[in-house]
This record gives C-alpha cells, sequence and structure tokens, in this order.
C-alpha cells in the first residue's frame, strides 16, 4: 500500500520499520521539528526522522496543521492510508479525509482507557497490572475513534515507563502487521467506543515530589511510572534527589513517615501505611543516575534520616 506515516519519538520508529520490512511504499513521514537537547541545546532531530533518512524517506516537519501547508504536503504524497504513532499533533479533519482508507492511530493503551498523550506512565502511576495496544480508526476527536484490534500486555511489578514503552513499541509494530493484514483481506472490523473513558494527560515536573504519606505502592508506582522523564523527586539532607528505580518489600515498620531504616548497601524507607520500600536507583543534583549502593559509597546517609517531600 501507498502509506505516509506520521510519528515522532522513539516509541514510532519500530512501526515505520515494520512498514519497509513489509514492503509498503512510504510516500512521506510527517515528524515534529527538531528541538534542543541537552545541557548545550543542541538541535536534535527526532528518532522517526534518523529512520526515515536512513532509507532515503521524504521528511517533512510542519509546525502547524491547520494552515493548509500540511494538507499540501499529504496531498501530493498521495496515500492510500495514513498510520498515526506518537506523532504529538491533533490531526484536524481536512487531513484525515485525504486518503482513500483513512488514518490509523497506533495507541499504546487499552481504549478506551488513558486516552491522551502519556498513556503508558499513566497505566503504572494508576496502579494497572496490564495495559496493551489498541489500533484505532482516526476522527477528529482526541482518541475517540473507532477500535479496530487491540492485545494485552502485563505490566512487570518493578517495571519503568521507559522500559514498559520499550515492550509497547514492539507490540504496536504487531499490531500494526496485524490491522494492515486484515484491511487487505476485508476483515477489519470498527467496533465504536463505549461511553465511559479515562484520560492520560501529559506529565509534568508537578507530579515530580514524593508525598511519603501515601502507601508504600503509590510511591513505587510514583517512581517507575516518572522514570525516566519528569522522574519522582524528594529532599535529602536539604537537596533535591531524583528516585528512577524502587522496589516494594514484604515488610512494615515504625516510625515517621520517609524515615531511612537501612542505609548500607541497601536504602529503605517507610512510607505512610508503615510499608517498606527500597530505593534502588537514584541521583544526586549534578550527577548521573546509580544504583543505591554507590550512591551511598559518595553520599553519607544513616539510618534515621529522613526523606522529605510534599507536604513534609
Amino acid at each position: 500500500m501507498r502509506i505516509v506515516f506520521m510519528g515522532t519519538p522513539a516509541f514510532a520508529v519500530p512501526c515505520l520499520q515494520r512498514l519497509l520490512d513489509l514492503g509498503h511504499t512510504v510516500t512521506g513521514v510527517f515528524t515534529q521539528p527538531d528541538k534542543p537537547q541537552g545541557r548545550h541545546g543542541i538541535l536534535t532531530p527526532p528518532p522517526v526522522k534518523t529512520l526515515a533518512l536512513a532509507h532515503g524517506l521524504p521528511v517533512y516537519q510542519p509546525d502547524k496543521m491547520r494552515d493548509g501547508t500540511a494538507l499540501e504536503l499529504l496531498q501530493a504524497a498521495a496515500p492510500e492510508l495514513v498510520i498515526v504513532v506518537a506523532y504529538g499533533k491533533i490531526l484536524p479533519q481536512a487531513l484525515l479525509d485525504v486518503p482513500p482508507c483513512g488514518c490509523i492511530n497506533i495507541h499504546a493503551s487499552l481504549l478506551p482507557q488513558l486516552r491522551g498523550a502519556a498513556p503508558i506512565q499513566w497505566s503504572i502511576l494508576n496502579g494497572f497490572d496490564e495495559t496493551g495496544v489498541t489500533a484505532m480508526q482516526m476522527d477528529a476527536g482526541l482518541d475517540t475513534g473507532d477500535m479496530l484490534l487491540s492485545r494485552t500486555l502485563a505490566i512487570d511489578p518493578d517495571e519503568t515507563a521507559g522500559a514498559l514503552s520499550e515492550r509497547l513499541s514492539q507490540l504496536g509494530a504487531d499490531v500494526l502487521e496485524e490491522t494492515l493484514a486484515a484491511l487487505q483481506a476485508g476483515t477489519l472490523t470498527r467496533t465504536p467506543q463505549p461511553a465511559e473513558f479515562t484520560y492520560a494527560p501529559m506529565l509534568s515536573k508537578a507530579l515530580s515530589p514524593v508525598d511519603w504519606r501515601r502507601t508504600a505502592r503509590q510511591i513505587h508506582d510514583q517512581i517507575r511510572g516518572l522514570s525516566p522523564w519528569p522522574g519522582a523527586t524528594a529532599q535529602l539532607s536539604g537537596k533535591t534527589v531524583k528516585l528512577h528505580q524502587s522496589r516494594l518489600l514484604d515488610q512494615t515498620a515504625d516510625g515517621a513517615l520517609g524515615t531511612v531504616l537501612a542505609a548500607d548497601k541497601r536504602l529503605i524507607v517507610v512510607c505512610g501505611d508503615g510499608g517498606c520500600l527500597e530505593i534502588t536507583e537514584l541521583q544526586a543534583q549534578g550527577k548521573r543516575a546509580m544504583s543505591a549502593a554507590d550512591f551511598l559509597r559518595g553520599n553519607p546517609v544513616t539510618v534515621g534520616d529522613r526523606f522529605g517531600g510534599e507536604s513534609l
């Protein structure tokens, strides 16, 4: 098929690669503009652009989708179908109407749960044990189109959003391949979404501070759900640290919230329900992320010290 692909981050790369592996003709790739990255603000192309250029595909990076430029580019590419994967822009109806087979979105949740920008992170933040990928026939709403096909994936108990994203990206490519096969075979069916839905809004650093009054499970989910960005944060010895990974322990303890119970090679903290949480990877200001054992060798922490955070 003649396909235009729209996507931006690393999550979308396996889907574009799968289209190429299957022999489809990708007549154009839409992706977000290059953005400054890192401490020195180096202008960096999105991962999808890097892959597209490596295969000699035409790349388009319109700033806006409603000023006519994107429409002209899409019409010139003359696709039969548009595939959208984590593009980061809402398509107006004029663009949705261009391809005869419409536009299909590969979304990283089991719709109608977690419509919106950050479904992977919110599946962990909400304490879900499973999530998945849904192929959806796009309409002008925000992830409101008819569902075409979905596949589930169990979330590992200590899995971070970054690790889950990698696994879901591969599942997304599988779902895309299965959806295209059904479309070409004429067996693809559309199911309207139920009226009840949940939403996964964009992440911000306002979500980062840990409230140690919460349960150990809730804090564990916050840490892994916000890793790698924006990261859960807490105060330790008057300085902000990022908490990147943790592990729930099958033990309880008395003590003030955020109190350090162990600080040798392991860093264990008491939470609001008396549950204990082991911090396994963290990052001091201006330093790289490291294991708790490495952190403790360079940062004096003693039993009885207390993590601070929101409302402490």
